[in-house]
């Protein structure tokens, strides 16, 4: 009779793992697919002077929830670097977004008819880094609207790969504090910066203090400091970056 009993326990117990298994249940890892978006003025092109845009992202799939968390984070990333004005437009899909930024492009053309200089939006955005744990999509991006240059960088997004829940530095570091002692001592050898001011060599540091960057990636050899231009140095310096290799940061690091 025990025989039997276990017989159907274990019988029930694999039919379920089947029945999770079938219904999609188990956990996976979500989908990527890149998806490009173009778009460019009608008005007549003078010398190759136009005005275009676009758009490669990775659009996830297949894990609803998941998917979701991490479209709607690079749509609204995308949409706060492709426009002209004040503020982003409020677009709420690629098209939308390109339509208006041509738009904005036209109207001006049609009070300035004799502007002869043309715009240009460009967004190339990647799976940069998988882990159990991470999953950090990268975005280059470069837009022109008039002006001596355009502006081009980096955008780093992060995202815990089995919820789609965006990462912050608190999910990833354990010492913000030390990481950022560590990171200064770092930066300085690596850029040749004596003790004392950290703006000494001609850095825009805030307040002469150093600070970690807006952009961090990971990558297969370790975590990526990326200033980009403007954000600590003059468009002439161009951007800034730091790699820690990961043997560096048990000390610091929760996750890579």
């Amino acid at each position: 009779m025990k025989r039997i009993v276990l017989f159907l326990a274990l019988s029930l117990a694999f039919a379920s793992c089947q029945k999770d298994k079938k219904d999609g249940s188990e956990l996976k890892a979500v989908d990527f697919q890149s998806k490009t978006f173009e778009k460019k003025t009608t008005l007549p092109c003078k010398r190759d002077i136009c005005a275009e845009v676009k758009i490669t992202v990775p659009e996830a799939s297949n894990i609803p929830v998941v998917a979701d968390s991490i479209n709607k984070k690079i749509f609204n990333t995308v949409r706060g670097i492709v426009y002209f004005g004040e503020k982003p437009y409020n677009g709420k899909t690629y098209e939308e977004i390109m339509a208006s930024f041509i738009n904005s492009y036209e109207e001006l053309k049609k009070e300035f008819p004799d502007e002869t200089l043309g715009w240009e939006a460009k967004v190339d955005a990647k799976v940069d880094y998988t882990s159990d744990k991470v999953l950090n999509i990268k975005l280059h991006h470069y837009t022109y609207t008039g002006g001596a240059h355009g502006y081009e960088g980096n955008r780093s997004l992060l995202f815990n790969p089995e919820t789609g829940k965006e990462l912050t530095r608190k999910d990833f570091l354990k010492d913000e504090a030390g990481f950022k002692s560590f990171a200064e001592k770092e930066f300085r050898k690596k850029y040749k910066i004596p003790a004392g001011p950290i703006n000494a060599t001609g850095l825009m540091f805030e307040n002469e203090v150093f600070d970690l960057p807006q952009t961090i990636f990971f990558t297969k050899n370790g975590l990526l400091l990326y200033y980009n231009t403007y954000e600590v140095a003059s468009y002439a310096d161009g951007p800034k970056e730091l790699l820690l290799p990961y043997d560096q940061l048990t000390n610091y690091l929760l996750i890579k």
